[in-house]
């Protein structure tokens, strides 16, 4: 039976470079058809890798098995604008995840905001009951991981983290591996030790999105408003939060993510170089 462990071992694999169907059940200690059976759900079910059948309908039909960089992403050229820009731009100041709400259906979107002194006085559980529905896999665009940290009475949201790594799910990230959040990085990727799971994958990139990505079926984006301290503006901090549930978009903001994540180092290799800063 196919499971996390697994996918994540095979994506791995294939990072590395193109592998044959063989080299890869080898990889697994398993027979052909099982690992080609594999092959074929990940490639279905997931988008991450593909392959490519050379010599086929001959005896000698070899099938190669790459991990997938998509080129062709977006669909519409407000996406392929979207899209541009996502790549683009490196802050969460230059980038308004309004512009990906506004073009969902209304029946597949809701939008709460809140006004609170810090982000560990909002809603909390509401995210929780999200990050909880995950089956599978989640995809984070986080700042740092400073979210980790947050806490109201008995909600605790890393140790709902850790729950979704106890339950096999494969959590992979896109984050700034700096001095500043290196100790967040720490403490997520200890759960792979904890737990005997390489389930997380954590790869240093600076961009302007705030989000998870859950199963590749929904979205959940975050936007923080800021007071200007001007005159009929903006005088109470906001933060808003958009849940999309939509397949659709959720698998285009999928594959922006891992156009950017298979270009991204590892956190493991930043975290070597910073520590040679220390040291110093």
């Amino acid at each position: 039976m196919l499971n996390n462990e697994t996918i994540q071992k095979i994506e791995k694999f294939v990072s590395q470079k193109p592998r044959s169907v063989q080299e890869i059940a080898t990889h697994l200690d398993k027979n052909w058809r099982t690992a080609d059976r594999y092959i074929k759900e990940i490639e279905d079910e997931t988008g991450t890798i593909s392959t490519r059948t050379f010599r086929e309908g001959t005896r000698g039909a070899l099938k190669i098995v790459y991990l997938l960089n998509p080129d062709k992403i977006s669909s519409s050229k407000f996406q392929e604008e979207l899209e541009e820009r996502i790549m683009r731009l490196r802050r969460k100041e230059e980038f308004s995840a309004f512009d990906i709400f506004q073009c969902v259906p209304e029946k597949n979107k809701l939008a709460i905001v809140e006004e609170e002194i810090s982000e560990a006085s909002t809603n909390l559980q509401e995210l929780i009951s999200i990050l909880n529905g995950t089956e599978k896999e989640l995809k984070l665009f986080s700042g740092n991981l400073s979210w980790i940290n947050l806490k109201k009475g008995k909600i605790d949201l890393f140790n709902t983290l850790e729950k979704l790594v106890k339950r096999g799910v494969r959590i992979k990230v896109l984050c700034r591996v700096d001095l500043d959040g290196v100790d967040n990085i720490k403490q997520v990727l200890q759960l792979n030790y904890k737990y005997g799971k390489e389930l997380i994958e954590i790869r240093h990139r600076e961009h302007p999105i705030r989000a998870f990505v859950i199963d590749n079926t929904s979205i959940r984006l975050k936007e923080i408003k800021e007071p200007t301290g001007k005159i009929k503006e903006l005088d109470k901090k906001k933060f808003i939060f958009y849940t999309i549930r939509d397949k659709e978009w959720a698998e285009w903001l999928s594959k922006i993510f891992l156009k950017m994540f298979n270009t991204s180092i590892s956190a493991e290799k930043r975290i070597t170089e910073l520590n040679k800063l220390i040291k110093k």
